[in-house]
């Protein structure tokens, strides 16, 4: 499976298809939509409206009270009564504007805080359906990036940029008309000069666009860095390699420094250009216009009209042109999100399903035997339900199993597996040799090709058993433990969200982390934060021990925990870990041989093959490898 692309070009690939979704999320505020219409053309409609007063404001009040001040006249309140209604008026009319736009402002954040709401909301449910190779192929970076960079510039684009957009055309569109009226010279001169200042600005623009995606670029790069040093701090320290990760930090940072500065150069040239073009613009206008006065072919008023049309036409323009780009980004970060919303989900063909079941006595049958029947209480007895009832008892076969995770290279050949109910099969080998693969195709994490081979599970093909019901019947205990935020208690729970405190705490004993758990503040009530921060390698491993322990499952899988651990934890878990696989189907993927000596059964694989199979004491007798392993000549992992 490829990686999903979550760093692209900084341009969408289908922006009218992008548009439309979005608005599909939005569908349900068409109301909205209309009233945030209305509050934009009344702004902008109350800018062009107060600017046009301008016009009567010089012509019908200023010039006549300076032509009747400069002969001599004296002026008094009343000559002054009509301007000052007119501005009173002008004041009004902008006052309405700065209305308009707060009103479509708050909407237009309602609307954008539901619709982002939705995509969030959508985005994890289908995080949660993902197949597990998504994630593997994925950096946990770029999904974050997801949440975080993409979902803020849609925020933006949806709650600032869009409405200014409109707002900026239509503003635009009426101050043109109104120009036309005025002086169709003077707007043919400014139309021309705004079509250079675009040039200018597009020319800018693309160089921009390309450095900041190479800044977009290298921040993916230095968050999946952090990231990976923030987990990996303590292999860092013991190894002393501080220094070694502050020099690879420098680099990712230097480059980050340089895309930066050369994305930053051209974006705050942008600014000083387009503000000093619009003086050229406005200067060539005040003379052209000074020009026709003097000529008699247009009046003060209209000059000083068109002067505040100029600037009224100019600053949507440049803003337009300004947040072009930041349009395509945030549309590009939304067919990033869709990429994900659209990945096929973890696909399920399986019809037989997991049910209680209980036995009944041999009187109950009419041929006077037992008979296996699904209850629909708890009984403590499973069976696998697809035409007939088929008991679970934990019998796994792997036969003829060849896989691989991309087609060019196979990790597993020919791999043949038994493991009867109650056994204890251990998987060793060095590191590549599959055994981690092998539990994931148990798990169906992953699937194996019909004409590679079958696993079957008490005698049903696997494939044929629902995802939901097989993992319901498998425990897991990993060596790198995730506990969850929240309390010891809901991280036991986790493994049966239907268990009794009762159960909790027989699970938490049969683990052997009680005793640790009631001597803690707050005992099972202790909340656990940043992924057990709070408690030791050891006992963050007896809970995961008692997660499994609580769901009771008849097949286990153990990814050998008992490393970087105090030998008394050691020997509690191992206890625990004895416990637990005590009448269960036991797959061990071991890491140390001193812990598989009391399994039925020891597979050794080497990359991808089954090169040695027996007990501890068959496998000593061959002196092959596992001997060699055994005795440390050769390393295992």
């Amino acid at each position: 499976m490829p990686p999903v692309k979550m760093r692209g070009t900084g341009k969408p690939e289908n922006t009218s298809g992008t548009v439309r979704r979005l608005f599909k999320y939005a569908s349900d505020s068409k109301f909205l939509f209309i009233i945030v219409l209305i509050s934009v053309i009344f702004s902008a409609g109350a800018q062009v409206a107060g600017d046009s007063l301008l016009k009567p404001a010089v012509n019908n009040y200023i010039i006549p009270l300076y032509e009747k001040f400069s002969s001599g006249q004296s002026l008094c309140f009343k000559d002054f009564i009509p301007f000052i209604k007119l501005i009173m008026i002008m004041c009004s009319i902008f006052a309405a504007g700065v209305l308009g736009t707060w009103v479509n402002a708050r909407i237009m954040i309602h609307i954008a805080t539901k619709l982002l709401f939705k995509i969030r909301t959508e985005l994890f449910h289908k995080m949660e359906t993902l197949p597990l190779k998504f994630y593997d192929f994925t950096a946990h970076g770029n999904i974050m990036s997801l949440y975080t960079n993409d979902i803020d510039t849609l925020r933006d684009m949806l709650s600032q940029t869009v409405p200014q957009l409109f707002s900026g055309l239509l503003s635009v569109s009426g101050v043109f008309i109104m120009m036309l009226t005025v002086s169709p010279l003077l707007t043919f001169i400014m139309v021309v000069t705004v079509f250079c200042m675009l040039m200018i600005a597009g020319e800018v623009g693309k160089r921009s666009a390309k450095s900041f995606r190479q800044q977009q670029e290298n921040i993916g790069k230095l968050n999946g860095f952090i990231e990976e040093m923030i987990e990996g701090q303590r292999v860092i320290k013991v190894f002393n390699r501080e220094g070694h990760a502050e020099a690879d930090f420098a680099k990712l940072n230097d480059a980050l420094c340089e895309a930066g500065t050369r994305a930053n150069t051209y974006g705050n040239l942008f600014g000083p250009v387009m503000g000093n073009l619009s003086h050229v613009q406005y200067a060539v206008i005040a003379i052209t216009g000074a020009f026709l006065v003097i000529k008699g072919k247009m009046d003060l008023g209209s000059i000083a009209a068109f002067l505040q049309y100029t600037r009224s036409f100019s600053r949507p323009v440049s803003m337009m042109s300004q947040q072009f780009n930041s349009i395509l980004n945030a549309l590009a970060g939304a067919e990033r999100i869709f990429k994900v919303i659209d990945e096929p989900g973890e696909r399920d063909d399986g019809t037989v399903t997991l049910v209680n079941a209980v036995e009944t006595s041999p009187a109950a049958d009419a041929e006077g035997k037992s008979k296996l029947v699904e209850s629909f209480a708890f009984t403590g007895e499973w069976a696998w339900k697809s035409d007939s009832l088929i008991q679970l008892k934990g019998d796994v076969e792997f036969k003829d199993v060849s896989f691989s995770y991309v087609p060019e290279k196979e990790i597993l050949h020919g791999i043949n597996i038994h493991a009867r109910p109650g056994q204890k099969i251990a998987l060793v080998g060095s590191t590549g040799s599959g055994k981690t693969t092998v539990t994931n195709l148990l798990t169906r994490f992953y699937d194996i090709d019909d004409a590679k081979g079958m696993i079957t599970y008490d005698g049903i093909p696997l494939k044929q058993i629902s995802k939901d019901a097989l993992r319901s019947s498998l425990g897991m205990v990993l060596q790198d433990t995730h506990l969850f935020t929240g309390t010891i208690r809901d991280n036991i729970r986790y493994g049966n969200l239907e268990a009794s405190e009762k159960q909790i705490i027989d699970a938490a004993k049969l683990a052997n982390a009680h005793e640790f758990i009631i001597h803690l503040e707050k005992g099972y009530d202790t909340v656990i934060s940043g992924d057990g921060g709070n408690l030791s390698q050891g006992q963050r491993q007896l809970l995961s021990i008692a997660r499994a322990a609580v769901a009771d499952p008849p097949v286990l899988i153990l990814d050998e925990a008992t490393s970087s651990i105090d030998t008394r934890t050691e020997h509690l878990i191992e206890i625990g870990m004895d416990r637990l696989m005590e009448g269960r189907t036991v797959f061990v993927i071991a890491h140390r041989l001193s812990t598989v000596r009391n399994a039925d059964e020891i597979i050794v694989l080497e990359h991808g093959t089954v090169v040695e199979r027996g007990n501890h004491q068959e496998l000593m007798q061959m002196q092959g490898r596992y001997y060699n392993l055994y005795t440390g000549k050769f390393e295992l992992d």
